[in-house]
């Protein structure tokens, strides 16, 4: 059952990222918090581990909670999927879940690269990533550079350069990437309807 969830590209010593979804029935979701809770804290003590975080549905209608986790390569992210201590931690998952949990991984850049509501299939060849990302980092460095040098001029070259560069991943992460992977859908996923 694993295997078949798992898409993985072909580093095994990359960081990797799961993301995992579930579809909480209604009234149970103050049980699937404490769930998470729990099974967060036990994910965190496995070798390799990075970081856990949560996305909460916005409304009742569609109960969906995701979870982000990431580990340092592939083969210690699977020896957690794998381990019985989330094997009982999922058998607890069961009467609060409405389907079976949805285990998406990534690595590297194709998160960025991830469609919403669309399955997850091989990511798009890396010269088409690197060419959008290229295009998502030229367009929005410049307009930051233009937008904050007059706000960080003052400051040394390296905090001007640490602000500027933290501000574009956060823009490329939550805003820019999303939207460039729609607008070039068609050419990074062909065979997607």
């Amino acid at each position: 059952m694993l295997e078949d969830s798992l898409t993985i590209g072909t580093d095994e010593d990359s960081q990797v990222t799961a993301i995992i979804s579930h579809v909480v029935k209604l009234g149970r979701e103050k049980g699937y918090e404490e769930w998470f809770h729990g099974i967060a804290t036990d994910a965190r003590r496995f070798k390799g581990h990075l970081g856990i975080s949560a996305i909460r549905p916005h409304d009742h209608i569609h109960p969906e909670y995701v979870a982000i986790l990431k580990f340092d390569r592939y083969n210690n992210l699977k020896i957690w999927l794998e381990s019985d201590v989330r094997r009982d931690w999922i058998e607890r998952l069961q009467p609060l879940i409405e389907k079976p949990e949805s285990i998406q991984t990534m690595v590297g850049l194709e998160a960025w690269f991830s469609l919403p509501n669309q399955p997850f299939k091989s990511p798009p060849p890396r010269y088409k990533m690197a060419l959008v990302t290229w295009l998502g980092v030229f367009f929005t460095l410049m307009i930051l550079s233009n937008l904050l040098a007059p706000l960080l001029s003052g400051l040394p070259i390296w905090l001007n350069q640490l602000i500027t560069t933290g501000l574009v991943v956060l823009c490329l992460t939550y805003a820019i990437m999303p939207r460039l992977t729609q607008l070039f859908r068609k050419w990074l996923y062909p065979t997607l309807p």
